[in-house]
């Protein structure tokens, strides 16, 4: 009888095994397995602050464990250093863009890196290398082209083929579709899969579910640091994911009721003709008191520009705009703060925040001028009003002092919000709240906080106005959708005319 066929076991692509780590007396990791199979996308989840980010810089070899081994392939390393990462076939691509917009796309892949002919930069070589790795991902994209005069999905693709140039065998992409408009999700998926067929391993760290059942073999949830589920994704209910990730049981998204205003209530905010340049054109509507008006579109549909120009970040070219019934035209961001206008930008991290000031710093920004007592600034009565914004919003994390850039994404979104709702504190109440993606990059429990609170803001009479490109988040808030394509008002639907996501996604697309 012959014997029988030894069984071959492959070692993971990556093996992480009881890593712990701290900052200060601060435990982040405690005893964290993390397993990726070579050729596999592997989901990594986790609320903000469960210590996803730096488990994937320990990968990277930005940080180092206190405890704990990584081994690839079956051989056990040391990552030093981001190069030593690289080195061994690791990269990522970040949710925040580093591409230099005025590079092509050839210059940003091989930046600090250029292939040279003696002194000079071989421009020929680099541009060849580019297309041979943009024509592996199966990608149309002229290694010539200025980055900054591409859509914001091409700008993705040059950060993924950024990477495979160094030749990673594991990438990591963190909330890789949170900049992308609906159409590109696809070809990113498409993407995946080609890279997954070369043998190449994806760590995928999203907070969308929906994405995650659609693109994801197993996963990993994370929670105050430890482990807490580890399964294939098909055999575990998406509301059995959230639940471990948020630590309790949830509810789904609960539509609020659409309401419309009273008969003859005079709107707060009231738009006719506004044009900016060739990027809006003849925009028109009204916005009732503690009406919820979402703004819907592609990338490049207008929507962003449209809340710059009532913030007074841009100046629209015609058309008037009203406030409360009188003319309402800034000519800079303080002048509409000054009247009740106030905006969540799209960037926290460009736009929004100091990111080396303290959480208690950017929280207070706009107060400052209110809380003088004489030439001084109230320093008791502003930590006061932070400590009660901290509550209210529930914000976790460093201490007070601390840079606001080492608290988690969704942390720190609740400081650039709770900025202005601190104005009501000292006197000045919000009439109008503009909201440019409030809840990207953030987990399930603090997505239902920053709508709960939306809700409790319209409630109290606040009108708002809602851009989102999650399209279960608008039809669960909004009273109407407004629909911009190129720049223009292509539809004014209250809720009861859409009857679902795919409506208000073909809606979106003109169809």
């Amino acid at each position: 009888m012959p014997p029988a066929a030894a069984v071959v076991t492959v070692p993971p692509a990556v093996a992480m095994t009881g890593i712990h780590k701290s900052f200060g007396r601060t435990e982040v990791l405690r005893g964290v397995d993390l397993e990726i199979r070579r050729g596999e996308v592997h989901a990594l989840l986790g609320g903000n602050g469960a210590g996803k980010s730096t488990l994937m810089k320990i990968l990277l070899g930005v940080h180092r464990p206190d405890r704990g081994r990584v081994a690839l392939d079956g051989a056990e390393v040391a990552l030093r250093t981001p190069a030593d990462a690289t080195a061994a076939g690791i990269g990522m691509v970040f949710q925040e863009f580093s591409l230099v917009p005025t590079l092509t796309v050839a210059q940003n892949v091989h930046l600090g890196r250029e292939p040279r002919r003696r002194w000079l930069i071989d421009d020929r070589r680099m541009c060849a290398e580019t297309a041979d790795v943009l024509d592996r991902m199966g990608v149309g994209l002229d290694p010539r082209a200025v980055v900054g005069s591409l859509p914001v999905g091409y700008w993705q693709l040059t950060e993924i083929a950024k990477a495979l140039s160094q030749r990673v065998r594991t990438l990591v992409l963190d909330e890789p579709t949170a900049s992308l408009p609906f159409s590109e999700v696809e070809h990113l998926f498409a993407l995946v899969e080609r890279l997954t067929a070369q043998d190449i391993s994806i760590v995928y760290i999203s907070h969308r579910m929906a994405e995650i059942n659609r693109i994801a073999d197993r996963m990993t949830v994370l929670r105050d640091g430890r482990r807490v589920l580890a399964a294939d994704v098909a055999a575990v209910p998406p509301q059995q994911v959230a639940e471990a990730v948020v630590g309790r049981e949830i509810l789904h998204l609960v539509e609020r009721p659409a309401r419309r205003p009273a008969t003859g209530q005079a709107p707060v905010l009231s738009v006719r003709g506004l044009c900016a340049g060739d990027r809006l054109a003849d925009i028109g509507f009204d916005l009732a008191p503690g009406e919820i008006v979402g703004l819907a579109g592609l990338i490049g549909s207008g929507r962003t520009e449209l809340v710059h120009c009532l913030f007074g970040v841009d100046r629209p070219t015609s058309g008037t705009v009203e406030l409360a019934g009188a003319a309402y035209a800034p000519a800079a961001p303080c002048d509409a703060i000054t009247a009740g206008v106030m905006l969540l930008p799209e960037s926290r991290q460009r736009q929004g925040l100091v990111l080396q000031h303290s959480a208690e710093v950017n929280l207070l920004l706009p107060s400052l001028r209110r809380l003088r007592r004489g030439p001084l600034i109230d320093d008791t009565r502003g930590r006061a009003l932070y400590e009660n914004m901290a509550g209210r919003l529930g914000i976790t994390g460093l201490g007070r002092g601390q840079p606001v850039a080492r608290l988690s994404g969704g942390n720190q979104q609740k400081v650039a919000l709770a900025k202005w709702l601190a104005l009501a504190e000292v006197g000045l109440t919000p009439k109008v709240l503009l909201l440019d993606e409030p809840t990207v990059g953030v987990d399930i429990a603090t997505k239902t906080d920053i709508l709960g609170l939306i809700r409790e803001l319209a409630a109290a009479g606040t009108g708002i106005v809602l851009i989102s490109s999650e399209l279960e988040e608008l039809l669960a808030v909004a009273d109407r959708v407004l629909v911009l394509r190129s720049g223009r008002l292509a539809a004014d639907l209250t809720r009861s005319e859409i009857p679902d996501e795919e409506s208000l996604q073909l809606a979106i697309q003109g169809a």
